[in-house]
């Protein structure tokens, strides 16, 4: 079945209103994206929960409708309800069906990280057999390996995990870096996370890379203590967690923390002060990977 697809340019303090007036007008999702991408303009914007950002200076807000919708009449009920003027010319195209499963799939082909580590997704075979190979299926939990965050905390654990550790992934999205671990010898690992969609993407993947891991739900995971804690999440939470994570450290263990951008790394250490010894010890495309010990 075809579709219609909305694009217009707000200002950025309106575009999330607008984007929520649209959807209960009638459209069935909409994105909102740097109207400037592309040009000397672009702006990185790194949402965080807990921080106060705004999107784009001039951001695009595109809406997704039924093919006879009458689109621009939805447009102009939320527009005047999301007190949003539009700057540019309103453009409404015809996106025909197509295979999105098979569209999807596409944008994930194997990928090499580290020495000795492929990602593989599931419907493609492994590039190397005899390399390290995790099958991955990219799903609605975080972490395929391509984002810098998750590649940093895949490289140090490819150099730091031994075969007597037991190591805690909190935060541990799709799995992937604790099945990692298990992969590079550890000898048990374990994943906590916030999300019911997390917890079940990991044990899937899990059971498909014929590993033993441990998955729980942050509110009931066991208080369990690690020789090596690994957190991808973002610099904001990584402070919340401090206490947290360090109490699920064993003294004199290691850890590991990524999602945090250069300027965010000092924030970091100096939240988890009172408990560890930890600095800044890899860096990738303005993110860094601040690791280190807890005290003794």
């Amino acid at each position: 079945m075809p579709w219609q697809r909305l694009d217009l340019v707000v200002r950025g303090e309106r575009a999330q209103a607008l984007a929520d007036a649209l959807e209960e007008a009638g459209a069935l999702s909409t994105e909102l994206t740097d109207a400037d991408a592309g040009t000397p303009d672009e702006q990185a914007v790194f949402g965080e929960p807990g921080a106060d950002t705004n999107p784009w200076p001039r951001t695009r807000v595109s809406a997704l409708f039924n093919k006879d919708f009458a689109a621009r009449e939805a447009l102009g009920k939320a527009a005047a309800a999301a007190g949003a003027e539009i700057e540019e010319e309103v453009r409404i195209e015809r996106i025909e069906d197509a295979d999105w499963v098979a569209l999807t799939q596409r944008q994930f082909e194997p990928l090499k990280v580290g020495r000795r580590l492929w990602i593989v997704p599931t419907w493609h075979r492994p590039p190397e057999p005899d390399a390290i190979n995790m099958i991955l299926d990219p799903g609605a939990a975080f972490g395929t390996g391509s984002h810098p965050t998750t590649r940093l905390c895949l490289a140090w654990l490819e150099d730091e995990i031994g075969p007597r550790d037991e190591v805690l992934d909190y935060g541990c999205g799709s799995g992937i870096l604790s099945i990692a671990a298990l992969l590079f010898g550890a000898a048990r690992a374990s994943g906590v996370d916030i999300d019911p969609l997390a917890v079940e993407a990991a044990r899937y993947n899990a059971q498909q890379n014929g590993v033993s891991l441990e998955v729980f739900d942050a509110k009931h995971a066991p208080g369990v203590q690690a020789s090596v804690t690994v957190a991808n999440i973002l610099a904001n939470p990584l402070r919340v967690l401090a206490p947290v994570i360090t109490a699920r450290t064993r003294a004199g263990g290691r850890i590991a923390l990524s999602g945090i951008l250069e300027d965010q790394a000092r924030a970091v250490i100096e939240a988890y002060a009172p408990w560890a010894t930890l600095a800044v010890t890899q860096h990738d495309s303005g993110w860094v990977l601040v690791s280190g010990r807890r005290n003794a």
